[in-house]
């Protein structure tokens, strides 16, 4: 009784004002619980030289943090900090140069740097570390520990505090991980992080990323959820580990594995597996919902179990649902080819859980280009192959999209990648309208207070009201392009450009 109260507390939306983990919350709907955020965004000036930020002439900016050269990371709040992924071509510690992956950690209130995790790169250029990108996985917090998806396809467990109270936990090699030149080691006692523990997924588990690792792992009691970012090699065509796991479990206490998919993802994968797990409720039974590289989404039991035919502990598949219509896949009989604007896609976007539905999205990697999408309304209580009795509705005048959904009052609210924003009844599918913001759209809605808040890759962040009537309100004009996605947490909003971190809030006078 005990673990299942833990579990319902969970799942339920918006205990706390923080925003600890992508998606605010397990079922990973990006709606946040805020007041009196503003419509009205001036920047101020940025240097172009030292790129510091002139708040002097800025609107509702409560401060502004200088970030790397390309950001990713979707940033989190918790216990006080934020933290984010960047890369490392604005290094904090001028001793430690070069192409990196980087965690920051801020002061929420703030805005002072407080201590980074530096990641070496795997060497393997665009194949499975592509060259600058940086740390692309949104971290989550609890409590004073924070767990991360490094661009090496690790696990890796920190302490949120840093090293300012000591070097904590199993791992002691902070200084050997974090060193590229053995002539300019690291010093942990200046900002940078306390490592509690690393799993290292391409090692354990036998993963192919493809590109990038990236996902953001999901926290339920004492079980860590993630995919692993097992893809093609770089001909696109070849599988490197077709019978490597695309989703694991592991101990979050220590690193443990307790299970892995066992679905067949990885043999059918498009391009790699990126999306995130979501938690929630189907009827009256807890299960994790996940987007994989096929194209497919899939319920699990939350508990793994031992297979004795696989002779491992495995997650338990539910069920599975083709969120690509038949007509994506196949023309006269014959497969329809991956990566051109009529085939399928595999899902990026995170499956989010509300209301005892579950909705997907498709879309590809953005340099694909466009091509064909889908939303998709799921009723998770079936079991097994429901890609025809599942289906509640679909709605298909949607281009591919990699961001998640926001759904709130009745209402979702779904970008897609070719730059529309588009409104529908939840509950039905009625589409109620369109926006065209006019340029490329990699983040996600975020609905808070009210309002709608989308970026797009022009550094602009469109601003309406949460409502079945299309009111814009506002635009925010920023310096750099926006691919991450805005968060809210404690009534301030956040917004990662490629390079600065923004607070934003009513101005107070």
């Amino acid at each position: 009784m005990k673990t299942t109260l833990i579990l319902l507390s969970l799942a339920t939306p918006l205990l706390a004002q923080d925003w600890p983990m992508w998606g605010g919350q397990p079922s990973r709907n990006m709606v946040g619980d805020a007041k009196n955020l503003p419509t009205e965004i001036e920047i101020g000036n940025i240097d172009p030289d030292t790129e510091k930020v002139d708040l002097s002439s800025a609107k509702n900016v409560l401060w502004a943090a200088k970030l790397g050269s390309q950001t990713y990371g979707n940033p989190v709040v918790g216990s006080g900090k934020i933290l984010v992924g960047t890369n490392n071509e604005s290094p904090r510690d001028p001793d430690q140069t070069g192409d990196r992956g980087v965690l920051m950690c801020f002061d929420e209130k703030t805005g002072e740097f407080l201590w980074q995790l530096i990641i070496p790169k795997l060497g393997a250029g665009k194949v499975s570390d592509w060259e600058y990108v940086g740390l692309c996985s949104s971290p989550v917090i609890e409590g004073d520990r924070a767990w991360v998806i490094s661009n090496r396809g690790e696990v890796v467990c920190l302490d949120l505090n840093g090293m300012t109270n000591g070097n904590d936990g199993p791992f002691k090699d902070e200084v050997k991980y974090m060193t590229a030149d053995p002539a300019k080691p690291v010093d942990p006692d200046k900002g940078h992080a306390d490592i509690l523990w690393i799993y290292d997924m391409r090692e354990e588990l036998g993963t192919f990323p493809h590109n990038v690792s990236s996902c953001s792992p999901l926290i339920v009691g004492d079980k860590l959820y993630t995919a692993t970012s097992n893809g093609v090699d770089w001909s696109h065509t070849n599988i490197p580990a077709p019978l490597a796991p695309s989703l694991c479990v592991l101990d979050k206490n220590t690193g443990k594995l307790l299970g892995e998919e066992i679905s067949g993802v990885s043999e059918r994968v498009l391009h790699a597996s990126w999306s995130s797990p979501a938690y929630g409720k189907a009827g009256d039974k807890d299960i994790i919902v996940w987007g994989g590289g096929d194209g497919w989404a899939y319920a699990y039991d939350p508990e793994p179990v031992f297979d004795e035919e696989e002779d491992l502990d495995i997650l338990k598949e539910l069920w599975r649902f083709d969120c690509n219509p038949p007509n994506y896949r196949m023309k006269d009989g014959e497969p329809i080819k991956y990566a051109t604007f009529r085939g399928p896609s595999e899902v990026i976007a995170t499956t989010v859980i509300h209301d005892g539905r579950v909705y997907a999205v498709i879309g590809q990697d953005p340099e694909h280009g466009d091509g064909l999408g889908m939303l998709t309304c799921i009723d998770p209580t079936k079991s097994g192959d429901i890609t025809k009795d599942g289906e509640i509705w679909r709605f298909g005048d949607v281009g591919r999209s990699i961001s998640t959904p926001s759904i709130a009052g009745g209402l979702i609210f779904q970008a897609e990648y070719d730059g529309d924003l588009h409104c529908l009844d939840a509950a039905t599918g009625e589409h109620h309208w369109k926006y065209e913001t006019l340029s490329r759209i990699w983040g996600s809605t975020l609905v808070a207070d009210g309002k709608v808040y989308l970026p797009t890759e022009d550094g602009e962040l469109h601003i309406f009201a949460a409502d079945k009537e299309l009111k814009k309100l506002g635009t925010g004009s920023f310096e750099a392009s926006i691919y991450s996605s805005p968060v809210v947490a404690n009534d301030v909003l956040y917004i990662a450009t490629m390079t600065h971190l923004f607070a934003i809030g009513s101005s107070k006078e």
